[in-house]
């Protein structure tokens, strides 16, 4: 059996922590500047609230009292995450961290009729010592116990813990799941499935594979045969990813060429050290530019543009080099810039790399590389091109709590 442990709308609950006054009250957490919603109270979500909601049309909830909401603070909620994390490896013989909020844990060698004490128990060991508030799904897949997840929290029923154990609760939950709350449809697949006349998960079951496979290929065989008890999606996987993005949307409207060089470098050298730290390297590297698609007053624009290197990258001076080459092909000194982003694509291991017969810049990688090398070691380098001190540097967050377990000058005072 697997279990999936998922704290209960995370970001919130970490700053409920240390605002006690705010249970039971309306609560959202917002995305970089202060942007959108990215985390919702079960109070807010009554209110109405949809996720991703843009804050300037929630704001006189805040301003009128019913509503509390928060900037991000993700060194709070990594740190949270991180004890949550110690506490569930420390209770079953394999952990399996999916996200800052979700673990899987494999519970092999533990009798079934014991599972329920011991998810219990986590329950309330990790309320109590961490104060965030967990639901637990157990079933024989991974597909199976992330629906399971979803009933140990939408029903209080369950006290935070559901497990499938038998084909009848199998066919129930099914039954009684949308065919895009299923994990691995996606919102791309949802709409073709309720086209064929697929509207729940017993209903996707009920196909035969043949059927599955012609139109979903693999991974929908895979979701398939999860969702009919069959362990499908292994725990052994490439870590790496096909594609990193690094993007923000600014405090203020940019128009000026420099400034936005300073911020795409910015994003460009994260995407170049988050590659090096996956040990891979990126044949494309694309630049894309936003304007505030919700000032109607003014000209939209949204222009990206992608360039392939000859031979895979992972260097910062390379990465940055082409991302800025790439924004002075898209940019135009008339239009109001909200967001920029870098995305580096068509990712490979950097052990792999294969450079041509007509590569003559050899010489020159290998010394980039070496930079790139002493730059991840000394930490606090940076490359002439980007902004001093740290990116968050001009992001708002006018709603930040404290860095209450990670500051020693917002230590929590007793009196």
């Amino acid at each position: 059996m697997i279990a999936l442990v998922d704290c209960n709308n995370f970001f919130v609950s970490c700053e409920r922590v240390f605002r006690p006054d705010l249970e039971g009250k309306a609560v959202v957490v917002l995305s970089n500047n202060d942007g959108c919603v990215v985390s919702r109270s079960n109070e807010s979500k009554a209110l109405g609230i949809p996720m991703c909601a843009p804050f300037f049309k929630i704001r006189h909830l805040a301003d009128s009292g019913q509503l509390t909401a928060f900037s991000s603070n993700y060194a709070l909620y990594g740190d949270l995450s991180n004890r949550v994390m110690s506490l569930l490896a420390e209770a079953v013989p394999k952990i399996e961290i999916y996200s800052i909020d979700e673990a899987y844990l494999h519970l092999e060698g533990i009798s079934e009729d014991r599972i329920p004490e011991l998810c219990s128990s986590l329950i309330a060991r990790i309320r109590q010592w961490v104060g965030i508030p967990v639901s637990i799904g157990v079933a024989p897949t991974k597909t199976l116990a992330k629906i399971a997840s979803h009933f140990a929290k939408k029903y209080k029923g369950y006290k935070g813990f559901c497990m499938m154990n038998t084909d009848a609760k199998r066919l129930k939950a099914l039954q009684l799941t949308p065919i895009d709350d299923v994990w691995g449809i996606g919102r791309r697949i949802a709409p073709k499935m309720l086209g064929w006349g697929i509207k729940t998960a017993l209903d996707f079951t009920e196909r035969p594979e043949q059927w599955v496979k012609e139109r979903l290929g693999v991974n929908g065989l895979r979701t398939w045969g999860e969702l009919r008890g069959c362990p499908c999606i292994d725990e052994e996987r490439d870590e790496r990813r096909k594609s990193i993005c690094t993007s923000r949307s600014f405090a203020d409207m940019i128009s000026d060429l420099t400034e936005l060089e300073l911020r795409v470098s910015d994003f460009a050298a994260m995407c170049a050290r988050k590659l090096r730290e996956e040990k891979s390297a990126a044949y494309d590297v694309t630049t894309f530019l936003y304007t505030n698609r919700f000032r109607e007053d003014l000209k939209q624009y949204f222009p990206s543009v992608t360039i392939r290197l000859g031979v895979a990258a992972n260097s910062t001076q390379e990465i940055v080099g082409t991302a800025l080459k790439a924004l002075r092909l898209i940019y135009k000194s008339d239009y109001q810039y909200k967001k920029a982003g870098v995305i580096v694509d068509n990712v490979i291991p950097s052990d792999s790399l294969q450079g041509t017969i007509f590569d003559f810049d050899e010489q020159a990688r290998q010394k980039n590389d070496r930079i790139s090398e002493i730059m991840d070691k000394v930490g606090n380098i940076r490359l002439a091109t980007q902004r001093p001190g740290h990116y968050a540097d001009g992001i708002r967050s006018d709603y930040c709590s404290g860095l209450y377990t990670t500051s020693l000058k917002d230590i929590i005072k007793v009196r």
